[in-house]
């Protein structure tokens, strides 16, 4: 059943559109800013960054995935 179906569906659906960018940043900023801190840490520049970066890129892709119905 797609959110329009529903009652109040095209505010649902107009929500979770303008919620999914903010998920996908926010799972990137996350892995990034606590690759950031452990690089300085661990004096290991930048490699954990991008690695946690681009684990918070999968991450968010996968949230994204789940929420859209399907």
């Amino acid at each position: 059943m797609l959110p329009e179906d529903q009652p109040g569906g095209k505010q649902s659906a107009a929500a979770m559109a303008l919620e999914l960018p903010f998920v996908l940043i926010g799972t990137i900023a996350l892995g990034a800013a606590l690759g950031f801190f452990l690089d300085r840490w661990l004096h290991t520049k930048p490699i954990l960054t991008f690695v946690l970066a681009g684990l918070g890129v999968i991450g968010g892709i996968r949230e994204i995935i789940r929420r859209v119905p399907g």
